[in-house]
């Protein structure tokens, strides 16, 4: 009988969800509005819906099958409790959060779902996670047991594998590179602080250094003639392939900020290889060489020349549900 997992990606606008097996192919998907239920306030609605969806898919296939697990990659989530908690992108702003029950912060949806499918084994973990073991399970790190993953979304995520396991940290929250402060008294950042590496290294990042340039250079580019508001960071990659001056700028300032914060990673944790994943990943060289040569003229020497600098091996459109399915997968590999 066939075995398959179900990988949940959960996103601030949406939520996708498809059974894949053990080599990474994915039978069904499907997808489910997470906009429409702010978690304050219809969490339980939300949960009930998405299992419902889940069923429904899962029983639309042609075949019979076993259910292994199910794997949900998510904002904010915790590992090693299974849990949700404070998630920014999930919940309506509240102007006395902290005057909230902290119980009302956590959301054990781990614990929920499984219930819905009567006690199924469930992981979560957090999204930059989930495409780190992704990668790790169907992706270019096959076989390596010391890499970065470095996720470039709206923001910046970053899973670390270290001889064959995931980084969690005591409390399932390390990792955190995106919130590394690489400009004292920087950009704001959604976090509360100031001078993050995501406000610089992302898709939301490049957007607000092109308008940063266009302020500060004269030289002419089609991306003056865009409004912020519809600014979208594709465009800088469509603009460096005309030759446009601000938009390499852009590339090679956001090379530059990353490349220096990936040099400090590495000596924590000497990987074998940085993977970069996500969309403004997909600008290839433009972001990819600049960050190389920074990587490497801020190097400390005993790590000069070893670390590659690699694309994910799933960059597309199944990669987020791969990711999550991938958490069960691994745990399975791991106990044979």
């Amino acid at each position: 009988m066939k075995k398959l997992v179900i990988g949940v990606d959960i996103g601030g606008i949406n939520t996708a969800f498809g059974l894949v097996d053990e080599n990474g192919d994915l039978y069904a998907e499907s997808v489910i509005s997470t906009k429409k239920y702010p978690f304050m306030e219809d969490y339980p609605t939300y949960v009930e819906d998405l299992c419902r969806a889940m069923r429904s898919l899962a029983d639309s296939l042609s075949f019979d099958y076993e259910l292994v697990g199910i794997g949900i990659g998510a904002p904010n989530a915790n590992f090693h409790k299974g849990t949700i908690e404070r998630p920014v992108n999930l919940w309506k702003y509240h102007e006395n959060e902290s005057d909230l029950d902290p119980s009302r912060r956590i959301f054990p949806l781990a614990q929920d779902i499984a219930r819905y499918f009567d006690g199924t084994h469930t992981l979560i973990t957090n999204d930059a996670n989930a495409a780190t073991i992704g990668e790790m399970v169907y992706g270019n790190a096959k076989g390596m047991r010391d890499f970065i993953m470095i996720t470039l979304g709206t923001g910046l995520g970053s899973g670390f594998v270290a001889n064959g396991r995931m980084i969690y940290g005591h409390d399932g929250f390390a990792g955190e590179l995106g919130h590394v402060c690489v400009e004292r008294n920087g950009r704001e950042c959604g976090c509360g602080r100031r001078g993050c590496l995501e406000t610089y290294v992302s898709a939301t990042g490049i957007k607000r250094t092109v308008f940063e340039l266009m302020a500060k250079m004269i030289a002419p580019s089609k991306l003056r003639g865009t409004a912020f508001d519809d600014f979208d960071a594709s465009m800088v990659s469509v603009a460096a392939e005309q030759g446009d001056p601000i938009a390499l700028e852009a590339f090679r300032f956001t090379g530059e900020i990353l490349g220096r914060a990936l040099a400090d990673a590495v000596t924590i944790t000497s990987p074998e290889a940085i993977f970069l994943f996500g969309g403004l990943s997909k600008a290839g060289k433009y972001i990819f060489e600049p960050t190389q040569w920074y990587m490497e003229e801020n190097m400390l020497h005993v790590f000069k020349n070893k670390v590659k600098l690699l694309p994910s091996g799933i960059q597309g459109k199944n990669a987020a549900i791969l990711g999550a399915a991938a958490l069960i997968w691994q745990e399975q590999a791991s106990a044979e």
